[in-house]
């Protein structure tokens, strides 16, 4: 076949032609997302009880639901968290699962459910969490009057937003609603006789949509509409009361007007009221696209709304812009390099530019390929794109080296070259790519994000593998015929350092021997000292602080603190953005909090003006507010939500010992002791709420004649909390209210009831009031009730001393405890990407044995991963680096890329050693010359593929930003092992080769 493509060089460029233009339109049309699309194996369900206890949801909400859905099909864990006023279930399954499927399962539990739970209770909602899910951008909304401009968000702007074809949906919080109050003056009202109970009975009998009725009129039918219904505060007040022979309006006696919903959240964007809305990507859609639109809707809204102010802030597309970004630069970078090690080794300038052709052209090639197997561009499969374009220019250069290594060139040569060279590289390809494909079988959301990686280095390999065996060899005959190798400075040198090298390798095998062995043994000893993470540290300019202020505050003083804090550190601040309170959102992509708690959102222009913010906001709440809680985190990014597991780096879960969540007193002797004997580790104290308790008098309220609905009724009245109806205009409901006065809990037991017989009887004759504490979040799981302590920033010394700490306290206690955190989730990763690289070297022992035929031959091949390994990982711990999922993946990567060099020079010394052995040579010189032979073959090759590699991913080893962060890991380890793996394959191949052969 490539004898054949020699010969009609016009055909190969038409075909060409035709690819690249293929592959241009398909450029246009491949969906470009933050993330691949997959559904993550979580199931959120939200249950809601405005007035309620955290101990009154948990037993009569969240513990019967939590039962209920424990025997869904499927379920890995469940664990649940309720909190004053809402609850949440989180179910997690098994990764693979059908979520489709489990969704419309877990509804159908709830359904059954719902009969067991109190009549007033809300269905819950049920969110199936998706990774593009996740917003791409958040916009902030400040200005104008708050109840207009939430109106306008909710009705106009957010429905604006999601009719641009690129936005899936909008999820927003902040809004402030309105209700209407119906304040009766209780001195007209005692001179009439008329009582709040007639008045709700006037207001639902004036509040009536009748059946339609039709009457007939000769041929014609006629619908006749009767409707009474209230639509207004001026409706209200037109209403009509008749008592004792009067007719009286509501506005006689009452005070009826529109006023500000209570809010039970708050947001706020550089210390203004604000709305903030997640912009949701639809998954087909460019990113480009969505950012184009949401610029024009932008431009668009500012001027149709002059008084409002629109902010773009958590703008997750800068990742993706930054990968993108590093395509476009290992692009250029590999083919500038490329053609520099080619000018530099070989020399010319038509082999540099038939390289730097070969490049983009399989890349054009990979994108078609991407369309037509439906993978999109994202942060995932663009690593994979942005490693395999190191990779992209080595089949390339082996077939171009093969060829001048002819001497001549013409179609035999060519032909002959290309064919010794295309088995060894597609045993190369298949080797690398067994490396990657063992990475989706990773547990949890990380394998399936994998795949997309897998695939994109298997197309792109793949690719160039077509490109360097067909295109490249077409245009070398054509273009190249007249190249002739020379023997440059460098390559002298070259040749001299690795004929020095290979002397005292073959003189001095024991050494080698030895260094084997201790690379063998420094695994083992380097692997318990190394510090192990999911995912690296990255610098941030932002982060988020949630505060617990550990009192009972409404979000009003909750926002009044907030504000102060950020305005002691408003000088290092570009942009903030808080959230006290519950908050509106309906998807689960923001922390859920209660009122007396809030999220930070901070903005600084370096990581290092970030970092000194947090701690002065930090130092400044212990100071002022020492019973707070202070929690800080990076501001989740992407791979911080897909691979995050939520876990603090240690969770310590305290039980009874004959089961059950232990009394407050209990899990604050443990912390307690913690902070006393750990001061320089952030224990947290327990987080607890102040309740007030009424007790009834029972012989009171039946001596005075009071039951306990009209108390019940009375006390609803006083807080404003006595929904009679609600107003519904468009998607917006207005409740109305009768009462709404002072809440404030020293007066209300100063108010009076009236009874039966019309007697006014003070509230604190029937009830008492009393204080009691509680745990803030009440925690359980499949394994029951149990309080926790988060230890956040501990390292792994630290938390086995902790660990080893608590099992002492508790020990003989009536509390036992057990552990959880990132400090086990962390080593399970590292343990699951062994197995994977154990897994990726048995692949490659399969692959290599089928080629060479020989159960020998790959196991000197695969030796060098021990010492590629070990080197890196020494590398990381004298560096400071930890072991994470980035600089695992390096390690594999490398692992899979450096053998190439190895199969084939393993290739050419077997083709040597057959061809010598059958001639003058014999034995053990034959074997010897083949061994050197191949090494002065294969020298140029095997340092021009590593030199091209190392030097297309050396730009990303630095951590600038977030992005360089990510990568460094990654980078470092490829290029370490890449460097140990050259000298390895250049020298301790052949002597392995060597020593077991001499034997034979």
């Amino acid at each position: 076949m490539i004898h054949t493509i020699l010969h009609r060089p016009i055909a190969v460029t038409m075909t060409l032609i035709a690819i690249v233009t293929l592959g241009v339109l398909a450029l246009g049309r491949i969906p470009v997302s933050l993330m691949p699309d997959i559904d993550v194996p979580r199931i959120v369900v939200q249950m809601s009880a405005q007035g309620c206890s955290a101990r009154e949801i948990e037993q009569s909400m969240v513990g019967p639901m939590r039962r209920q859905l424990s025997q869904v099909a499927g379920l890995k864990d469940v664990e649940s968290t309720s909190r004053t006023d809402a609850g949440i279930i989180t179910l997690t399954f098994s990764p693979g699962s059908d979520m489709g499927l489990l969704f419309i399962e877990v509804n159908e539990k709830i359904d059954r459910a719902m009969s067991s739970m109190p009549k007033e209770m809300e269905r819950p909602k049920v969110m199936k969490i998706g990774a593009l899910d996740i917003p791409a951008f958040n916009v902030d909304v400040t200005g104008g009057k708050p109840e207009q401009t939430s109106r306008l968000v909710s009705n106009v702007i957010s429905k604006r937003m999601e009719q641009l074809p690129e936005v899936a949906m909008v999820d927003y919080s902040g809004l402030t609603g309105t209700r209407i109050t119906i304040q009766p003056d209780e001195a007209r009202e005692s001179l009439s006789g008329i009582t709040n109970a007639d008045i709700e009975k006037a207001i639902s009998d004036n509040n009536i949509v009748l059946e339609t009725l039709s009457v007939q009129d000769g041929i014609y039918r006629y619908s006749i509409h009767f409707d009474s219904q209230i639509l207004s505060v001026r409706d209200i007040e037109n209403i009509y009361l008749r008592h004792n022979g009067r007719l009286l309006q509501l506005k006689d006696i009452c005070k009826v007007e529109e006023t500000a919903a209570v809010r039970k959240g708050i947001v706020s964007s550089d210390g203004n009221d604000a709305i903030t809305m997640a912009v949701i990507k639809q998954s087909d859609a460019q990113m480009n696209d969505l950012q184009q639109s949401m610029d024009t809707l932008m431009s668009q809204l500012t001027r149709d709304y002059p008084e409002l102010h629109f902010a773009v802030t958590r703008d997750q597309t800068q990742l993706l812009s930054y990968s993108m970004h590093n395509l476009e630069w290992n692009l250029v970078l590999g083919i500038v390099m490329a053609s520099i090690v080619l000018f530099v080794f070989i020399g010319g300038r038509r082999l540099p530019m038939l390289v730097a052709i070969s490049i983009p052209l399989s890349l054009i090639l990979t994108l078609l390929c991407f369309y037509l197997m439906g993978i999109s561009l994202n942060i995932i499969s663009l690593s994979g794109l942005i490693l395999g374009v190191g990779m992209i220019v080595d089949n390339a250069i082996i077939v171009i080296d093969n060829i001048l290594q002819k001497g001549t060139c013409n179609e035999h040569t060519v032909n002959s070259a290309v064919k010794e060279v295309v088995m060894p590289m597609l045993s190369s390809v298949l080797t690398t790519c067994s490396v990657f494909i063992p990475l989706i079988f990773l547990s949890g959301t990380a394998g399936a994000l994998f795949y997309d990686q897998a695939m994109g280095i298997t197309i792109a390999l793949f690719c160039s593998l077509a490109v360097a065996a067909f295109v490249v060899p077409v245009y070398h005959l054509l273009l190249c015929r007249k190249c002739r190798p020379r023997d440059s400075k460098v390559n002298m040198w070259l040749m001299s350092f690795y004929e020095k090298g290979m002397r005292y390798t073959l003189r001095h095998p024991k050494t080698m021997a030895g260094i084997f062995s201790g690379c063998a043994v420094m695994i083992v000893i380097l692997l318990p000292f190394i510090p192990k993470e999911r995912m690296p540290e990255t610098p941030h300019d932002d982060a988020l602080v949630t505060i617990d202020w550990n009192a009972g505050i409404v979000p009003e003083e909750n926002n009044r603190r907030v504000n102060e804090v950020l305005g002691h550190v408003k000088e290092s601040v570009k942009a903030s953005t808080s959230m006290v309170g519950g908050q509106d959102f309906m998807l689960s992509h923001t922390k859920n909090i209660t009122g007396s708690e809030a999220v930070c959102y901070i903005k600084c222009a370096s990581a290092e003006d970030c970092d000194v913010t947090v701690e002065k906001m930090k130092r400044y709440i212990a100071r002022h507010y020492p019973e707070a809680k202070v929690e800080s985190e990076l501001a989740a990014n992407i791979f911080d939500m897909i691979f995050s597991t939520g876990e603090p780096d240690l969770q310590i879960r305290l039980q009874k010992r004959e089961g059950g969540r232990p009394e407050v007193a209990q899990t604050r002797m443990v912390t307690d002791s913690l902070q006393r004997r750990f001061p320089r580790t952030d224990v947290p104290p327990v987080s607890t709420e102040t309740y007030i308790r009424y007790r009834t008098d029972a012989e009171q309220m039946a001596y005075y004649g009071v039951t306990y609905r009209q108390l019940y009724s009375r006390l609803k009245e006083l807080l404003g909390t006595g929904n009679i109806y609600e107003i519904n205009t468009g998607g917006e409901s207005v409740p109305v209210v009768i009462g709404g006065g002072d809440n404030e809990s020293g007066m209300l037991l100063g108010n009076t009831i009236t009874n039966g017989n019309g007697t006014d009887i003070p509230l604190a004759y029937l009830v008492t009031e009393s204080r009691s504490e509680d745990y803030k979040h009440l925690v359980a799981s499949a394994d029951g009730e149990f309080s926790v302590i988060n230890i956040d920033n501990a390292s792994d010394r630290k938390s086995e001393e902790m660990m080893e700490y608590v099992t002492a306290v508790t020990d003989g206690s009536p509390v036992k405890a057990s552990f959880r955190g990132g400090y086990f989730s962390s080593r399970s990763m590292i343990g699951e990407l062994f197995m994977v690289l154990a897994v990726a070297v048995l692949l490659l022992y399969f692959i290599l044995a089928a080629q060479f035929e020989s159960i020998v031959q790959p196991m000197i091949i695969l030796a060098e991963i021990v010492i590629d390994v070990a080197i890196v990982m020494l590398a990381l711990f004298v560096f400071g680096e930890s072991l994470n999922i980035m600089s695992m993946i390096g390690i594999v990567v490398a692992c899979g890329i450096i053998i190439n060099d190895s199969i084939l020079k393993v290739d050419t010394i077997n083709r040597l050693y057959r061809r010598h052995g059958k001639g003058r040579c014999s034995g053990n010189i034959a074997l010897l010359r083949a061994v050197v032979v191949a090494g002065h073959r294969r020298l140029k090759p095997i340092i021009m593929t590593s030199l091209t590699t190392v030097l297309a991913i050396v730009p990303f080893l630095s951590r600038g930003d977030m992005g360089s962060a990510l990568q460094y890991p990654l980078s470092f380890a490829i290029i370490t092992g890449m460097t140990v793996g050259t000298l390895v394959s250049l020298f301790f191949v052949p002597l392995m080769y060597y020593i077991i052969y001499r034997k034979r």
